[in-house]
């Protein structure tokens, strides 16, 4: 079963994050990202470069701006790039680490590194699966643990 989620993150210098519910009593329900996407709410009329993290943990400082493959904690990014010149071409990118079963809350984090500060719109996928109680726990101390 596929699970989505829609929404906008403000365009603000401090960056914003959004909490994405996954977690259960029990945590036997598991989760693959299998789509992240995300543009911005004025394309063609704002410059905006726009970048997108999603984490296992909540970030105190949303406006991060480094992108860290080795940070255990990063499960995707998505990078949007939007002109409002048409001969500007867009460097779009989005990541997604997808072997990683995850059975707690994500969260999403947003900053304009331009400093435009457009809103983005953001929609994500998740592949839905049972986890038996071995496969349970071992999501769960991985995600207490902040390793994959």
């Amino acid at each position: 079963m596929i699970k989505s989620f829609r929404g906008k993150l403000v365009g603000d210098d401090a960056g914003d994050q959004v909490t994405i519910r996954l977690g259960t009593v029990q945590g036997l329900i598991g989760y693959r990202i299998k789509k992240f996407q995300i543009i911005q709410e004025s394309p063609g009329q704002v410059n905006c470069e726009g970048l997108c993290q999603l984490w296992q943990y909540k970030q105190d400082d949303p406006s991060i701006k480094l992108i860290q493959f080795d940070n255990s904690e990063l499960l995707g990014i998505s990078f949007w790039s939007g002109q409002t010149s048409a001969q500007t071409y867009p460097e779009d990118m989005t990541v997604i680490f997808d072997n990683t079963t995850i059975n707690q809350d994500i969260f999403l984090t947003y900053i304009d590194v331009s400093t435009s500060n457009d809103d983005m719109n953001y929609y994500i996928e998740l592949e839905q699966m049972k986890l038996d109680v071995s496969e349970a726990a071992v999501a769960t101390l991985k995600d207490m643990r902040g390793s994959n």
